[in-house]
This record gives structure tokens, sequence and C-alpha cells, in this order.
């Protein structure tokens, strides 16, 4: 077993007995051993998490504001159907970040290869740790502005790369019935339900503000 290339940050009450690597591989997997101090003072007994290092990601949600229309893609996702559900998630595109890339640059690149759109002005919805009880993935979330092809709907392209064996379906919605799908609780994507809740919020910000140009 491989020690932990990548040590925690300190953080005060925090005392961490050891760590260990347990996987290696593209996303490795850490055990850590660790102590806390507790909310009344007192020195927690040994803990043991297992921690997935993903690192940092991004995802935007494409929004043509004259079109009042958003781009969301589906893929075959594994996970979801260990857990049960539909494994063909619809989600916003997204990916992990390169070396050193900034969230807005991933974002850019992921949206191209995923789509083949390009997008233009970002607004920053957040970021948020999406599984906070196993992994450090942290993904910056934007709404990214997109001029559609006139009278684009319905099912627009096959995307993905091929070198990743991706299959990715690009899909066109009236963002009025995406945002509504979202209020009903149909996507199983955590970040497809922030992208839409925060764009049915500022909407019609958005739409003045980049309508305009």
């Amino acid at each position: 077993m491989l020690p932990s290339m990548s040590s925690l940050p300190a953080y005060p009450g925090l005392q961490v007995t050891q760590e260990q690597r347990v996987w290696n591989g593209r996303f490795p997997l850490d055990v850590i051993r660790f102590r806390l101090r507790r909310f009344d003072g007192t020195q927690s007994g040994e803990r043991t998490w297992e921690l997935w290092r993903r690192g940092r990601a991004a995802a935007a949600l494409p929004y043509d504001p004259v079109a009042d229309a958003v781009v969301l893609i589906e893929q075959f996702r594994l996970p979801a159907l260990a857990a049960g559900i539909d494994p063909v998630l619809v989600e916003l595109p997204a990916g992990l970040a390169d070396s050193n890339e900034t969230a807005e640059t991933t974002v850019r690149r992921e949206t191209q290869e995923e789509t083949g759109l390009q997008v233009g002005r970002l607004e920053t919805v957040g970021e948020f740790l999406l599984t906070a009880g196993g992994s450090d993935e942290l993904c910056a979330v934007y709404i990214a502005e997109l001029r559609l092809p006139a009278g684009a709907k319905g099912i627009v392209a096959h995307g993905g790369l091929a070198s990743e064996s991706e299959d990715i379906r690009v899909r066109v919605w009236p963002a009025e019935d995406a945002i509504a799908a979202a209020m009903e609780g149909r996507f199983a994507n955590s970040v497809t339900m922030i992208g839409l809740l925060w764009l049915a919020a500022q909407r019609a910000r958005l739409q003045a503000a980049w309508s305009q140009s």
C-alpha cells in the first residue's frame, strides 16, 4: 500500500494519526484515521474515513436568452444503475479540471467536447461539494451564454469524445419546461437541479442583460 501523495490541509483541532493510499489509479482512494476536537471542546475518539480523491470540476448550464432555451445532455451512468435508478441521466456539460486549469477554462472545454457548442459569457452560480461523505470533488457551476441556431429544438446532436468512448445526446429544452421539470424533482443529477433552480431565480435578469448584445 502506498502512502498518500496529497496530505490534508491543517485544521484547528484536527489530529491525523494515519494517511494511507490504498488505491492509486486515476482517482486515488485514501484511508485516513483522525481525531477531531468536538463542538463541545472535547476530543473525539479515533475515526476512520475513506476519501476518494477526484479534485476540482466545473459544469455549465448553456442558456440562450433570445430563444429562452437551455441545452442539457443525456448519458449512461453506471453508478446510477447501481443505485437502482434510471441510468440515463439528464446533466449539464461538465468535467474534471486538467492540471492547473481554471474552472472557466474547464467548463468551456467540456461544453465544446460534449455538445459541440461554443459559449460566451459565464455567470457564476457557486462551488459545490458533490459527495461530502466520501469525495473531495468540488464543482464550480455556471450559467453560460449561448446562441442557438434558429429553430433548434429537441435532440440536436450526439457529442462526446470518441477517444473516451463517450456517448452523449444533446437536447434543447425550452427554459420554462426544463425549470418546471426541476421544480418537480425529475432530475436525479444534483448539479442539473442546482443550475436550473438558480436559473429560475435569475432568468429575467439574465434575459435583460444578455439579450442586448
